[in-house]
């Protein structure tokens, strides 16, 4: 993948990150704050746990940190999948926020 095709991807997951946490915040009590800094999202939940959200442009990777630990995922031409084959971004994202919300949340691109 060339550095534009990634860097595409990757605005787009964090486009896609931003846009889920407003429709969240609209539809239920999460109230979950998204803060975006250049390639880094964090979301701070009501219990003021945090998922954080970050571009590693160098190895064209998107890293999450969550209370279930730090996790690396690289595109393979269809979707953001771990390093370590433990599953696609947002199918995960969805569990360590719900998790981390006490509530049951959808996170999809």
């Amino acid at each position: 993948m060339t550095d534009t095709d990634y860097l595409d991807r990757a605005e787009a997951l964090l486009r896609a990150v931003e846009l889920a946490c407003d429709r969240i915040n609209d539809e239920s009590d999460a109230d979950i704050d998204n803060q975006r800094v250049g390639g880094m999202i964090t979301l701070t939940f009501a219990n003021r746990s945090q998922i954080i959200i970050n571009l590693q442009k160098p190895l064209q990777e998107v890293w999450l940190a969550a209370r279930a630990g730090g996790f690396h995922y690289r595109h393979d031409g269809q979707a953001w999948m771990d390093t370590k084959g433990q599953g696609e971004f947002f199918a995960n994202l969805s569990r360590y926020a719900s998790e981390q919300a006490g509530l049951p949340l959808t996170f999809s691109s």
